[in-house]
Formats: structure tokens, C-alpha cells, sequence
């Protein structure tokens, strides 16, 4: 009895595996339709201030970014990578109204993401807004690729 119940844990561990895989890969795509170059993301999703980071995958490679509506009331995306610190893959957190490099612990405030790139700022990522909608081109994000690919 103890040997079957080994053995049919072990069946579900390996069917639950993939499936976990797969719903995880949902979750980064949000807002990823598939059948057009831009990724939309409702503005309400940022009214709160807080980052929320989003994976965008292409041959193999995860390009991070975050999108958040910054102390001034402005909704601005960057690259979860900096020029100084990228090669760490470390990228950023918020804390309060700064985003801070994990490598580093530089701190930035948000109304300066999107504004100020170099350095270890967190690198720009072009964004719009329509209607309702944060629009990102997704040729805009595999810009950033080679923050990731390394």
C-alpha cells in the first residue's frame, strides 16, 4: 500500500510540473494578445503606485520590465536593468515611491523613470497611453534584449 501511494505522488508531481510551467508562462505574458505588435495593460492595473514587473519572452531570452504610476501621477515604464548593473540580473524593488537596484541599492525616484536613463537608472522602455490602455510595442521591449541575453 505505502509503495502505490509513493507511486501515484510521484505520477501527479510529474503531471503537476508541467502544468505549474505553463501557468506561470500565462502570467508573464499579460496583457499579450499575440495577434499584434503591442501589448496593452489597463491603466487602472497602476492606480495604486505600486511596480509591477512583467517578463517578455522571444528565442529563448526573458526580457523584464516594470510598469508603475509614479508620485506625479504619470504611468512609466522601464527596463528591469540598469547600463552599470545588467550583467548581475538583479534588476529592481520598490520601495515607497523609490525603485532601488538590487545590486547596487542605488535608489531612484519614480518620477524620474522613464526621464533619466545612463548609469544605473533603470532603463527606459517607450511607452503610451490610449484611452484606458498602457500600449508597449513589443519591437520596443526586444530593444532591451540585450540587457537580458548575457
Amino acid at each position: 500500500m505505502k509503495k502505490s501511494v509513493s507511486v501515484l505522488i510521484g505520477i501527479l508531481v510529474l503531471i503537476m510540473i508541467p502544468l505549474t510551467a505553463i501557468s506561470a508562462q500565462k502570467k508573464q505574458s499579460k496583457g499579450d494578445t499575440g495577434k499584434t505588435d503591442v501589448i496593452s495593460y489597463p491603466v487602472s492595473d497602476f492606480k495604486d503606485g505600486k511596480a509591477r514587473f512583467y517578463t517578455y519572452e522571444s528565442n529563448g531570452v526573458k526580457v523584464k520590465y516594470f510598469i508603475l504610476k509614479s508620485s506625479d501621477g504619470i504611468i512609466r515604464a522601464a527596463f528591469d536593468a540598469c547600463d552599470v548593473c545588467f550583467k548581475h540580473k538583479q534588476g529592481y524593488y520598490q520601495e515607497g515611491n523609490l525603485m532601488v537596484c538590487r545590486r547596487c541599492g542605488q535608489k531612484f525616484p519614480s518620477n524620474k523613470v522613464n526621464e533619466v536613463k545612463g548609469g544605473c537608472n533603470p532603463s527606459p522602455l517607450n511607452r503610451t497611453i490610449e484611452g484606458n490602455n498602457v500600449l508597449i510595442k513589443k519591437n520596443d521591449i526586444l530593444d532591451g534584449e540585450f540587457y537580458f541575453s548575457r
